[in-house]
């Protein structure tokens, strides 16, 4: 064979190999594409309070991202942690508080610091009309009243656990809950006559329950951390997300649900 057929023969092979290449690398379900953009599904496990903000903020995230889907997973923030410790397959967590966030990050679970994104402060919700004319933290505890909180482990019941303390009341819930969401129902079907809940939850369902504001509240804001996780199936997906959370857009939506900025 002649010197040029050699290298003719040589040229084809490249060629074919890098054509297998490109083609090996064409899966991108999970993860980013190859020019830098963000596809494939985004799994963001969240606070039960993040339910309204962070699907509107998942749906704006997809618009921005063309071949993007986020799922979305909310529960208690204890709860979500215990998943991801135990390799539940999540790109991003939302946690409600610093604390379930630590559990994720001190079992090297996060990739990179968490960084907070938004505040929330605690209101006691009452059916429209207060029948039982809650007025603040005092009235909870008494004779009649029943009340919700959230369980201590999750973030908005350690955060009742302190505004109580703060004002020195000492009440027994009827029920604690599991997360936010389910405090708030119980006052919505009419089975306590209040619950401690965030602000953003009781805006959320102000055509059912009202928010009596008290000054004890401001004793436990709750700051709410994001992080990409260290396994996630789509870093790319992940850090976007998170980097989208703290964007102009995101930020409008966090404030107009009753969030507080960092």
């Amino acid at each position: 064979m002649s010197a040029r057929a050699v290298r003719t023969a040589v040229a084809a092979l490249v060629a074919a190999v890098a054509v297998a290449g490109c083609g090996a690398g064409g899966d991108q379900s999970s993860g980013g594409a190859d020019d830098g953009r963000v596809t494939g599904t985004v799994t963001v496990f969240a606070a039960a309070s993040l339910t309204e903000s962070f699907t509107r903020i998942g749906k704006d995230f997809e618009a921005a991202h063309p071949g993007s889907t986020v799922t979305l997973n909310f529960a208690g923030s204890s709860a979500l942690a215990n998943q991801i410790n135990q390799g539940a397959p999540a790109d991003v967590f939302a946690s409600a508080s610093p604390t379930n966030m630590t559990t994720v990050t001190k079992a090297g679970a996060a990739d990179g610091a968490p960084s907070v994104f938004a505040r929330n402060q605690l209101v006691i919700a009452v059916p429209r009309g207060n029948p039982a004319a809650v007025t603040g933290l005092a009235d909870l505890s008494r004779p009649g009243v029943k009340v919700a909180l959230c369980a201590n482990q999750v973030p908005c019941g350690a955060a009742a656990r302190t505004a109580l303390d703060a004002a020195g009341v000492t009440l027994t819930p009827v029920t604690l809950e599991q997360d936010v969401k389910g405090a708030l129902a119980k006052v919505k079907l009419g089975e306590v006559d209040a619950a401690l809940v965030y602000r953003t939850d009781a805006r959320a369902a102000s055509a059912d329950v009202t928010g009596v504001e008290f000054p004890e509240s401001a004793r436990a804001i709750n700051d709410y951390p994001i992080v990409a996780l260290r396994d996630a199936p789509n870093p790319d997906g992940a850090r976007a997300f998170v980097a989208y959370v703290t964007s102009t857009p995101a930020r409008a939506i966090l404030a107009e649900a009753g969030f507080q900025a960092p």
